[in-house]
């Protein structure tokens, strides 16, 4: 499969936001996306974003580290989930996360290398890299190009 690329640069919590709810407004209503980035990247972060956009409160976006998963309805349901306290793919298939593909949501799922096996194939993978203490580096890998121009087109018009 043929991956697009889309590098945004963050230069403040709000541009990150920005990049969240442009995001969510392009993506389908069941997408499947590998959250990638250190502790306090911005991963939490750029989910408050994607809700924002979805009509969901951002303030009731917290991280999943300790419960696994939470799920937020709006427009579109997220389910948004961190795997880093699994232990391996059996873990995660365990606990019913292969039925989360099959929704009608965006899954988030950070530390989803504990899991490659699991992933679906046609999964959008957004890399938080940290620059200094309030610039981010945000590469997204599309499967879809549409998704990805439609991203940029709507960074660009806000």
């Amino acid at each position: 499969m043929k991956y697009s690329t889309l590098i945004f640069e963050s230069h403040s919590i709000s541009d990150t936001l920005r990049f969240g709810r442009a995001f969510a407004d392009a993506l389908p209503e069941q997408a499947a996306v590998a959250l990638h980035g250190t502790l306090g990247a911005g991963k939490t972060l750029l989910v408050q974003g994607m809700a924002s956009a979805l009509g969901i409160d951002p303030h009731t976006v917290t991280s999943p580290t300790f419960v696994i998963c939470n799920e937020y309805i709006g427009r579109k349901t997220l389910i948004h989930a961190d795997v880093y306290r699994l232990n391996d793919s059996d873990d995660f298939l365990a606990i019913g996360g292969a039925e989360w593909f099959q929704s009608n949501a965006i899954t988030l799922i950070e530390w989803a290398e504990k899991i490659d096996d699991c992933l679906p194939l046609n999964l959008y993978t957004v890399t938080i890299s940290q620059r200094s203490e309030s610039a981010r580096q945000i590469q997204l890998e599309s499967p879809c190009q549409e998704v990805t121009d439609a991203v940029s087109a709507a960074i660009m018009a806000s």
